[in-house]
């Protein structure tokens, strides 16, 4: 049986890859400080550690003892507006604090580092879809810490031997059986639109319908989080280190995930055109080559009203989100 030290296991993606490797029957140690997570989303199966990765004297200790085969690193700050009005917030947890996380790797030997990256280390597409060998421009903190730290695993494994796989998420989204997106304030779309079909919003906003895109509004490339759980386990047996992208390859556009929502749901859901925000790209979708020939990752839930509907079960069952 593989151990696994999850940090960041509390929050949406990193709880739902608990429950999948879980299911399979890993033994998962749980690494949070419920900052940003949910006590109520670790998994009941899983150990669970409450700290913070600036605390090395708790965490070095912890994974030196622990005799752990992999780490997953999900425990990062997110928000890109955020980002951008207080960046040493970002680069102090993103960059320095997932250090001490690879400082822990090497004392307690762990073969494996999967690091939960992201398509924002791109910045402005040159060219969709996005290759893994495509220039990465970041245009916010937030991108820029998480390829800062990508450069710090490349030097670490070069150094130390350790073995790492960088998975850049293009737009995670839907729910597992168990975890479901409840971030505080929300700021992804379809958890948005489905607040609206609950009654918890008048209604969603649109920013811009003047994209060059075939409707107006912005195309983006949603990947399930149960297939973001299959590439996270696939990643740790990884032939070599590198980096992989994550996404089906198929972009919709917001108009597309508003309508696919309001069929799953049955709810009218009203929305509003706004303005554009900033360095919105038109188009962001992936080209994830890399990960199906390498990983032999291949996603199974690519409909659009499939990821929805998981997400829409999952809120009908947690009205309020989690308890905690």
């Amino acid at each position: 049986m593989k151990r696994v030290l999850v940090a960041g296991g509390a929050g949406y993606i990193g709880s739902g890859c608990t429950e999948y490797l879980l299911d399979r029957g890993y033994e998962v140690t749980v690494f949070d400080d419920l900052i940003t997570g949910h006590r109520s989303a670790v998994d009941p199966r899983a150990a669970f550690v409450r700290g913070n990765l600036s605390d090395r004297d708790l965490l070095i200790p912890l994974v030196r003892d622990g005799g752990f085969d992999a780490i997953m690193h999900f425990a990062a700050f997110s928000l890109v507006g955020e980002s951008m009005t207080d960046p040493g917030k970002y680069f102090r947890n993103n960059l320095a604090n997932a250090i001490n996380l690879a400082d822990a790797a090497v004392a307690g030997k762990v073969k494996s580092f999967v690091f939960s990256s992201t398509a924002a280390t791109f910045g402005q597409p040159e060219a969709v879809p996005i290759r893994e060998d495509d220039r990465q421009l970041p245009i916010n903190p937030y991108g820029e810490s998480k390829l800062c730290f990508e450069k710090v695993l490349k030097w670490y494994s070069r150094i130390y031997g350790i073995r790492y796989a960088a998975l850049r998420y293009f737009n995670a989204a839907g729910a597992t059986a168990l975890h479901g997106e409840d971030h505080r304030p929300e700021s992804h779309l379809i958890p948005i639109i489905l607040q609206v079909a609950a009654g918890k919003r008048d209604k969603i906003m649109v920013y811009g319908n003047d994209y060059d895109t075939p409707d107006g509004s912005c195309i983006r490339d949603y990947i399930h989080i149960q297939d973001l759980a299959q590439a996270h386990e696939l990643a740790m047996s990884a032939p070599e280190s590198g980096h992989y992208n994550l996404g089906t390859g198929n972009g919709l556009s917001v108009f597309e995930i508003i309508e696919a929502a309001r069929k799953v749901t049955g709810r009218p859901i009203p929305c509003e055109v706004a303005p554009r925000r900033p360095g919105d790209p038109a188009r962001l979708i992936a080209c994830s080559d890399r990960a199906r020939s390498m990983l032999g990752w291949k996603p199974e839930f690519e409909d659009a009203e499939v990821i929805i509907e998981s997400a829409w079960k999952w809120r009908l069952a947690h009205p309020d989100g989690y308890t905690d």
